[in-house]
């Protein structure tokens, strides 16, 4: 699957070139030239970053969200920088007067549209601006991206000499109407009928940790739902306050036939009004997505680390995964004693499948590092050889702030942890 999809990424950039060299006879020539072949490519790029984003589920199984954002980003910066190119060598010299004539043509003016609200798509996706703005703000922003795509493609195909040829239209027009009937079918029609046939509300909100609650959710036909343990989706709430924003949390417990729970830490606004949800509130879902489930569980003893609200999806594969009794420790990493929630269910798990908690409580021991105080004395390879001298032989489970998992993966693989067995999940935008 991974070899399939990489290879059609491939193939069409090579089309691509083919495409402009097959135009070049009788077509401008210098840097007119190569500002065509900056705009094909750049186009042909910003196609593909919307489909990485499209949710097709093979895509999704093969790869998984956190490879796809990478991707997603990737081709993003690198599809921008070829339209801003494309812009300043098909300009050439008196730019502006050129501008102003070619906005005769209305796809001229589309493509001014586009190129401005990928210019917005791209300063609010800087990590400096990103930090600064909510998720709820950027992810409504970030909408422009689509629309971008939407005016920029058509102005490519209509003007552009490479698709003079019927056939290369053709295929030009195709190709559009494929990613735009991807998005629309798993982004749009896959989530409405899921949202209609399983009619999911609010049972009831409870708290669990200072700023965390969970919310218990009641529905129909829930065994149908293609959810597992490890899975998050993406949430919309209609209690009247900005509907449109989707906020993504993991279920913190194995799906029910009775209903679901998602665990949410009430940091932004959109997180926050979550804990005055009542019930009764009708909820929009998206997903499930996701490759931490107990697909990718090999078998054999399981090590699992959590920080903060990151312990959620792994609490909900303690209850899935088959291990054996005795067979699974769990790493909670928070800064307050009082942070740490679900003492009930661990007690159980403890006591019923011989989960052996571990605490890891206090301040960081040193900047970037992803353990307390009291551990000041360890590297973290070290201190992952202590709590599980044979983790090279566990399947490894990461969930918790980007900066923090991205410190402890780097010791499980310092550790000698197999890639095939280090599973993670972000939570970062």
């Amino acid at each position: 699957m991974r070899i399939t999809t990489k290879s059609v990424a491939a193939l069409s950039l090579l089309t691509v070139v083919l495409l402009w060299l097959a135009g070049r006879e009788g077509a401008p020539t210098g840097s007119a030239a190569w500002g065509r072949l900056a705009g094909l490519t750049g186009t042909d790029l910003l196609l593909l970053q919307v489909l990485l984003m499209a949710r097709i589920p093979w895509v999704e199984r093969a790869y998984g969200q956190d490879t796809l954002t990478r991707w997603h980003r990737w081709t993003g910066v690198t599809s921008f920088a070829l339209l801003l190119a494309h812009v300043v060598l098909a300009l050439g010299g008196r730019p502006f007067v050129r501008l102003w004539a070619l906005l005769a043509y209305p796809s001229m003016v589309l493509a001014v549209a586009a190129l401005a609200a990928l210019i917005l798509v791209v300063v609010t996706s800087v990590r400096w601006v990103r930090r600064r703005t909510s998720y709820e703000a950027w992810h409504l922003l970030h909408l422009y991206a689509y629309l971008g795509v939407g005016l920029a493609v058509p102005h490519e195909i209509a003007l552009g000499s490479d698709f003079r040829h019927p056939v290369a239209r053709f295929a030009g027009w195709s190709v559009y109407v494929v990613v735009a009937g991807a998005m629309l079918t798993f982004r749009l029609g896959v989530p409405v009928w899921r949202t209609l046939r399983h009619q999911l509300v609010v049972d009831r909100v409870a708290p669990e940790a200072p700023g965390l609650v969970s919310v218990y959710l009641r529905g129909r036909r829930l065994e149908q739902l293609p959810a597992r343990a490890g899975h998050f989706f993406v949430w919309r709430f209609l209690d009247g306050k900005g509907v449109l924003r989707g906020n993504p949390f993991s279920l913190s417990g194995p799906p029910r036939r009775e209903g679901l729970r998602i665990t949410v830490k009430t940091v932004g606004s959109g997180s926050a009004r979550v804990a005055a949800l009542r019930p009764g509130t009708l909820v929009l879902i998206e997903g499930a997505y996701g490759r931490m489930t107990a697909a990718t569980y090999r078998g054999g003893p399981v090590t699992m680390l959590g920080c903060g609200v990151g312990v959620t999806p792994l609490l909900a594969l303690l209850w899935d995964l088959p291990y054996a009794h005795g067979a699974a420790t769990l790493v909670y990493r928070t800064r307050y004693a009082h942070d740490v929630a679900f003492l009930d269910e661990l007690e159980w798990l403890a006591q019923h499948r011989g989960v052996r908690l571990v605490p890891l409580v206090g301040p960081r021991a040193a900047p970037g590092s992803w353990l307390p105080l009291e551990y000041a004395d360890y590297t973290g390879t070290e201190a992952l050889r202590e709590l599980a001298p044979d983790i090279t032989r566990h399947d490894v489970y990461v969930c918790g702030p980007d900066a923090w998992t991205a410190a402890v993966v780097r010791s499980t693989r310092r550790a000698g942890v197999a890639p095939g067995r280090l599973h993670r999940e972000r939570f970062a935008w």
